[in-house]
């Protein structure tokens, strides 16, 4: 399999990529992304292949139909990461909360959220290949409050790599917080950034196409990569989920081999969405992928009206911080699978330039075919959280963003699948409040909503309140590339 560029070719890049290319040096021509140039056949005959399987098995069998250049046993090792979840046999189970209705759990790893199930295997292969090459290199990573603490935990004491983590100081919750602040490996930095997301993956994204700062790692024999989903290594691994939920939903009776389902995404930069977009191409049976969003809803406003429109419009703090995003970085793919290159190119540099861009309106019909979306403020999530804890069932407010898509959404009454992103642990003060107590910390949030909801706190996410902080680093953001020059 090889990887091509979403606006182009440069003339200095090579036309086409590797896999292991694509995931160390994951900045591709003009600024782009990579994208894989074919996918692979994902029809029944596979999903029949699997009913039976394993997580593992499955994911070892996709991507070796994938064709990516990695060998088995790296593969396989990298997959054994999911042997430290909660249920290594199931890592992502599903619970059904309507009759048509199941929630895919993708947070039963490390670190209690999604990001865990990419990045767990990623991190172990991209270390792998490091090492192989003797090559050293940095990680950078930009996150709104899961991406850090996935990306952390998974390289943490791993030859050949460091890793330099910005989150938006005050931007994520306390436990997404202090999961970073209290890593303790010596080849983990993480810096505080005064301003929002969108401020961290901006300069991530200029730092990884500075020609200059390449220059000053290379004189440290140093290289660069990224754990965001910019970098396609993350979003293969995205892909599979979707699969193992269309297969539980055939498990568990829910629908029968080759009936179409909704998938219901809470989205922010949009690889969750991407996943389930490519799963549907290479032949997954799914009507289409309805989106979820928050009080940010820039991608309601590009899948509704065709408009992707900053101008005039600021970030909004929300209790669901992870999709507190205004540019979201894989509408890039989707607009070139769609579009091709040279028009994506034509839009991505209209909206660096211009602060927005407008599709035409086949652009936009075209969109829609695969997407739907709809939004959700603060207290509409709180309402959900409430209603869903009395049915029996907790959310975090990520996920409960999705119950208005679910509800408003579907043409059709077909079974579907929510994907909740994040344990409610992350955000217990929030769930605090929705259940009638609103509290200032989370550790007495932890306690009240454990006690009075009877819901487990894992051990992980007890035990950070007794780790030392030893981060404390927060920096404005024309200080970041100074201060990971200094960490090197």
């Amino acid at each position: 399999m090889r990887f091509i560029e979403t606006r182009g070719n440069d003339g200095k890049k090579p036309a086409s990529v590797t896999f292991s290319e694509a995931i160390l040096s994951p900045s591709a021509s003009f600024g782009g992304l990579y994208v894989p140039e074919s996918l692979p056949d994902l029809g029944i005959s596979f999903l029949n292949k699997h009913l039976s399987s394993s997580y593992k098995t499955l994911a070892m069998d996709f991507l070796e139909t994938f064709g990516i250049d990695i060998d088995k046993e790296t593969i396989q090792a990298a997959l054994d990461r999911y042997d430290a979840f909660d249920d290594p046999q199931n890592p992502v189970p599903l619970s059904e909360i309507e009759q048509d209705c199941c929630v895919a759990e993708l947070y039963h790893g490390p670190t209690r959220a999604f990001k865990d199930m990419a990045l767990q295997p990623f991190g172990y292969i991209l270390s792998k290949l490091a090492e192989k090459r003797n090559e050293h290199y940095l990680i950078m990573a930009a996150t709104s409050g899961d991406t850090g603490p996935a990306t952390l935990e998974t390289f943490k004491n791993q030859p050949n790599v460091k890793v330099a983590c910005l989150y938006p100081d005050g931007g994520t919750s306390d436990v997404q917080r202090l999961q970073m602040v209290t890593e303790d490996a010596p080849n983990l930095k993480v810096i505080g950034v005064k301003g929002n997301f969108d401020d961290t993956q901006n300069t991530l994204k200029s730092l990884l196409a500075s020609e200059d700062f390449k220059a000053e790692l290379e004189a440290r024999n140093i290289k660069l990569s990224a754990a965001n989903s910019v970098n396609f290594g993350r979003i293969i691994f995205q892909i599979i989920y979707h699969i193992h939920s269309y297969l539980e939903m055939v498990r568990c009776g829910k629908i029968t081999m080759g009936e179409k389902i909704y998938l219901v995404v809470p989205s922010g930069n949009f690889g969750n969405a991407l996943g389930g977009y490519y799963a549907k191409k290479a032949g997954l049976p799914v009507e289409k992928i309805l989106i979820s969003s928050n009080a940010n809803n820039i991608l309601t406003d590009w899948i509704n009206k065709g408009e992707y429109d900053l101008n005039g419009r600021e970030l909004i703090m929300t209790e669901s911080p992870a999709m507190d995003i205004l540019k979201s970085s894989n509408i890039e793919r989707v607009m070139y699978d769609k579009f091709g290159a040279e028009r994506t190119k034509e839009l991505m540099e209209a909206l660096a330039s211009e602060g927005k861009f407008v599709l035409s309106d086949a652009e936009r019909a075209s969109l829609q075919e695969d997407f739907a979306a709809s939004w959700s403020d603060d207290t509409l999530c709180e309402a959900e959280i409430a209603h869903y804890v009395k049915k029996g069932y907790m959310m975090d407010p990520h996920t409960a963003t999705c119950i208005k898509a679910y509800e408003t959404l579907r043409s059709e009454t077909l079974p579907t699948v929510i994907y909740s992103t994040a344990e409610w642990t992350k955000f217990s003060p929030t769930v605090a409040k929705a259940l009638g107590h609103p509290v200032e910390g989370d550790v007495e949030a932890l306690k009240w909503v454990s006690a009075h909801a009877n819901v487990k706190v894992p051990e992980m996410i007890n035990n950070l309140f007794n780790k030392p902080v030893v981060h404390t680093v927060v920096v404005e953001k024309e200080k970041i590339k100074e201060e990971m020059l200094g960490f090197l």
